[in-house]
C-alpha cells in the first residue's frame, strides 16, 4: 500500500494546492490523494430532469434550461447584487445573486444558453431562484443534466472556491487516476457476493451514471468497509481458537438432569432453550468458549447461567459467577442457594464484606474442590483466592470489568483456560452485537417469561407534581414500594449528590409521614448497602437514589419508579432503571417527571419508553438516535469510524460482510495465498489507519 499514488499528498492536485491542502486537513482531515476519494457526498440531487418554467412550483428544486436575460448589476451600501431572467418558450424566472456576483457576472452574458439548478421561490407573485448553479449547455449537456453530487465544506474552504462545486473538479481531477485504485477484494468474494469492481464503485459514488449504479456502488463500499472490520475480528477468534484451549464438557450428567427434570422453578421459555443449546454445544468443544448472553431485564439470564454451571460440575469442574457489586453477588448467591437447595451442591459466596473466617472457609473449599460454585465480586480475582478445577467463568454485568479483571479470572484456571460466559441486560440491537462482538459468539434471549405485566409508563410535567405525589401516597398505602431516581447532573458528582440530597428532603416534606431512605455514589459501599437492605426488608417505603440502583437489587414489592428531569437519562439508561420495577405479579409503573424545555430529541426517548417495554426495540431506537459513538460510548465501542456503512441500518451488509471475512479466514488463516495477497496488505494498512493494534493482538 505505501508504493501507490493514493499515499500523495493532496496538494499535489493541480486544484488543491499548498493553502487549499492546508484547510482539507484541518477541516476535514483529507491529507491524501485515498482521504479525499473516501470524501463520500452527503446528498445527490438528479439534474437531469428538466422542467419547463410553466410547471415549476413554489419550493421546487428544479433544473431549467433556458436563455440568460440582460445583466443588472444592482449597487447598494452592504453589497452588489446580480440579476437576470432565465427564459425557455413557456415562461421566465428571475436569477439573483449576493455572492460571487463578480465571478458569475464574467463568465455568463445576455442571450447564453445555460443549464439553471436551484430552488424555486414565488415573491410577489413572481418566481425566483437565488443563488442558482449556471453550467453552459454547450459544455457538456449529458453532464450538465446528470446525477448531481454535494459535499460537505465549510467558511474556510469557500473563502477558498473550495466549495461544493470546487470539491466536484477537484474529484474529476482526482479519478482521471481511477484505472490505478487497487482491488483489494478476493475476486471469489466479489464473484460470490456480485459486487462491483472497486474502482468502478468509487467512480459512481462520486459521478453516478444512474441511480442504480449508484446503490450498487454504495453497497460495494459498505461491504469493503464491514468486511475488513470482520476479518480482524476472524483472525482475532482464529487465535483464540490455536492458543486457548478448555476443557470439553461432553457429559450431560445427573446434576444437570434431575435440577432440570424435578426442581426447574418455572418452565425455560424458548429462546432460553435456544440459549442453553448454543452453550452446550461451545461448552462440549476443547476451545475456550467466548459467548456474550445478552438479554433484557427479567428475561431469565440468571437461570440459563445456572444450567451451564451444572454441566461444568457434570464434568468435575468448578465454576464461578463474577458480579459488579457486592448487593447483586449477595442477590445471585441467595438465588442461586434456593434453586440448589434439593441438589448435593455446594456453594461459596467471595465479597470484600466478608468476616476473616468466613472468607477462609469461602477460599479453602474452593482450593481443595469441596465447593463447586463460586459467586462473588472482584474479590474472586484477589491471589488468596484459588480453584481445584475452574472449568466455567461467567462475567455478569460484563461491561462493569475491564479487560484485566475479566481476564485474571481465566487465570484461575489450572492447565486448561475456563470456558467464558458474558452477560448484560444492557441490551444491544442484533445488527450492533455482530459487528462489535465479531471475535465472540452472541446469543439473545429476546423472550420474556409468560405472564409478565408490562410496566405503564407515562410522561408528567412539574406542574402536575401534585398528581404524582398524590399517586405514590395511595401506592405506599397499599403496601407498595417506590424508587425515586434523579440524574447525573453535568456529569459532576457533587452536583449529582446535590440533586439527591435535595429530592430527598422534598420528598420527606411532601410525604412526612413515610420512611425515606437515600442512596448515592458517594456513600460507602457497607453505607449504601445498608440503604438497599432497608429499602429490600420494606423498612423504608420510599428510596431516594442517583443511577447506582440501574444495575441492584430485586425488590418484587417495588411498584413505583419516579424518574426525575427524565429528559436528562439516555433512552437505554431509562430503560434500565425502569427494570428495577414489575419483578412482582403486581401492576407497576414508571413515572417520567419532564421540566418544559425539551428538546425533540429527548421528547423521542420519552415516547419511545412510553411505546414499548421491549429493550431491544428500545436500543435500537437509541441507537439510531444517538448514532453507535455515543451508544457504546466512542472510546470503548471498540468500533473503527466507518465512513460509509452504518450499523444501525446495515444489517443485511454485515451478515455478508461477516460471512465472506470468516470463511475466508477459514480457507486462508494467514492470507498467504496469491489471490489474497491484496488483501492481507490492506488489512495491515486498515489496522494502522484506524488504530486498531489493540483489537488485532
Amino acid at each position: 500500500m505505501e508504493t501507490t499514488i493514493w499515499n500523495t499528498p493532496v496538494a499535489y492536485l493541480k486544484s488543491v494546492g499548498p493553502k487549499r491542502a492546508e484547510v482539507l486537513a484541518t477541516d476535514l482531515e483529507i491529507s491524501t490523494f485515498d482521504d479525499l476519494l473516501h470524501y463520500f457526498p452527503k446528498k445527490y440531487v438528479d439534474r437531469s430532469r428538466v422542467t419547463p418554467i410553466r410547471d415549476l412550483r413554489d419550493g421546487d428544486l428544479a433544473t431549467i434550461i433556458g436563455k440568460l436575460g440582460r445583466m443588472d448589476w444592482v449597487q447598494s451600501l452592504k453589497s452588489p447584487r446580480l440579476t437576470t431572467t432565465i427564459r425557455d418558450a413557456t415562461g421566465f424566472v428571475e436569477l439573483t445573486w449576493f455572492q460571487a456576483v463578480k465571478h458569475v457576472g464574467s463568465k455568463f452574458k445576455e442571450g447564453d444558453e445555460v443549464v439553471c439548478f436551484g430552488r424555486i421561490t414565488s415573491f410577489r407573485d413572481r418566481l425566483q431562484i437565488t443563488h442558482p448553479e449556471l453550467e453552459p449547455l454547450s459544455d457538456d449537456p449529458a453532464e450538465s443534466l446528470s446525477i448531481m453530487p454535494f459535499y460537505g465544506t465549510t467558511e474556510k474552504m469557500k473563502r477558498l472556491f473550495m466549495d461544493s462545486r470546487g470539491l466536484r473538479r477537484t474529484m474529476k481531477q482526482l479519478l482521471e487516476h481511477a484505472d490505478k485504485i487497487p482491488e483489494i477484494l478476493p475476486a471469489s468474494v466479489i464473484h460470490e457476493r456480485g459486487l462491483m469492481s472497486r474502482a468502478e464503485a468509487f467512480k459512481n459514488i462520486h459521478f453516478p451514471t444512474s441511480f442504480q449504479h449508484l446503490y450498487e456502488a454504495r453497497r460495494r463500499l459498505k461491504f469493503e468497509e464491514l468486511f475488513f472490520f470482520e476479518l480482524l475480528m476472524a483472525k482475532r477468534k482464529a487465535i483464540f481458537a490455536r492458543t486457548r484451549p478448555a476443557p470439553p464438557f461432553v457429559k450431560v450428567g445427573d446434576v444437570f438432569n434431575e435440577f432440570y427434570h424435578k426442581h426447574l422453578p418455572f418452565p425455560l421459555t424458548n429462546a432460553q432453550k435456544r440459549v442453553v443449546r448454543e452453550i452446550r454445544n461451545d461448552l462440549a468443544k476443547s476451545v475456550q468458549m467466548n459467548r456474550l448472553v445478552q438479554g433484557d431485564v427479567g428475561s431469565g439470564k440468571t437461570m440459563v447461567a445456572l444450567l451451564s454451571m451444572l454441566l461444568a460440575v457434570d464434568n468435575g469442574y468448578q465454576a464461578a459467577m463474577m458480579a459488579p457489586t457486592e448487593i447483586l453477588a449477595e442477590q445471585h448467591y441467595v438465588n442461586l442457594s434456593r434453586y440448589l437447595e434439593p441438589l448435593n451442591i455446594r456453594l461459596a459466596l467471595v465479597a470484600g464484606s466478608q468476616t476473616k473466617k468466613q472468607r477462609q472457609s469461602a477460599v479453602y473449599g474452593l482450593a481443595a474442590g469441596i465447593t463447586h460454585i463460586a459467586v462473588g465480586t472482584h474479590a474472586l480475582v484477589e491471589d488468596s483466592v484459588e480453584f481445584f478445577k475452574l472449568g466455567l467463568t461467567i462475567i455478569d454485568e460484563q461491561h462493569k470489568f475491564g479487560v484485566r479483571q475479566r481476564a485474571a479470572l481465566w487465570l484461575k484456571g489450572k492447565d486448561l483456560l475456563p470456558h467464558n460466559m458474558m452477560m448484560t441486560a444492557t441490551p444491544i440491537p442484533r445488527t450492533l452485537a455482530m459487528t462489535l462482538y465479531g471475535d465472540a459468539d452472541v446469543s439473545i434471549i429476546d423472550e420474556l417469561p409468560p405472564g409478565r405485566k408490562p410496566v405503564k409508563t407515562e410522561v408528567y410535567a412539574e406542574s402536575q407534581r401534585l398528581t404524582v405525589i398524590g399517586f405514590v401516597k395511595k401506592q405506599i398505602a397499599a403496601g407498595r414500594q417506590v424508587y425515586v431516581v434523579y440524574p447525573l447532573v453535568a456529569e459532576s458528582s457533587k452536583l449529582d449528590l446535590l440533586a439527591a440530597e435535595q429530592g430527598y428532603e422534598a420528598w420527606q416534606r411532601a410525604l412526612p409521614d413515610v420512611p425515606i431512605g437515600i442512596v448515592h455514589g458517594k456513600m460507602k459501599p457497607d453505607a449504601k448497602d445498608f440503604e438497599m437492605k432497608r429499602f429490600k426488608e420494606g423498612a423504608t417505603k420510599i428510596l431516594v437514589s442517583t443511577t447506582v440502583i440501574e444495575v441492584g437489587v430485586d425488590v418484587p414489592n417495588a411498584t413505583v419508579m419516579v424518574i426525575e428531569n427524565s429528559e436528562r437519562f439516555g433512552l437505554s439508561q431509562l430503560h434500565q432503571l425502569r427494570g428495577r420495577v414489575g419483578r412482582g405479579g403486581e401492576q407497576s409503573f414508571c413515572l417520567l417527571m419532564s421540566s418544559k424545555n425539551v428538546s425533540q430529541e429527548a421528547k423521542k426517548r420519552l415516547e419511545a419508553m412510553c411505546l414499548t417495554n421491549d429493550g431491544f426495540y428500545i436500543s435500537q431506537i437509541d441507537l439510531e438516535i444517538r448514532g453507535p459513538g455515543d451508544f457504546l460510548g466512542t472510546r470503548q465501542s471498540g468500533l473503527p469510524d466507518f465512513r460509509i456503512a452504518d450499523v444501525t441500518q446495515d444489517g443485511d451488509v454485515i451478515q455478508e460482510a461477516k460471512q465472506s471475512a470468516f470463511a475466508l479466514i477459514d480457507a486462508d488463516p494467514g492470507l498467504t495465498l496469491d489471490a489474497h495477497r491484496p488483501c492481507a496488505e490492506y488489512l495491515h494498512h486498515y489496522i494502522q489507519k484506524f488504530k486498531l493494534e489493540e483489537l488485532s493482538a
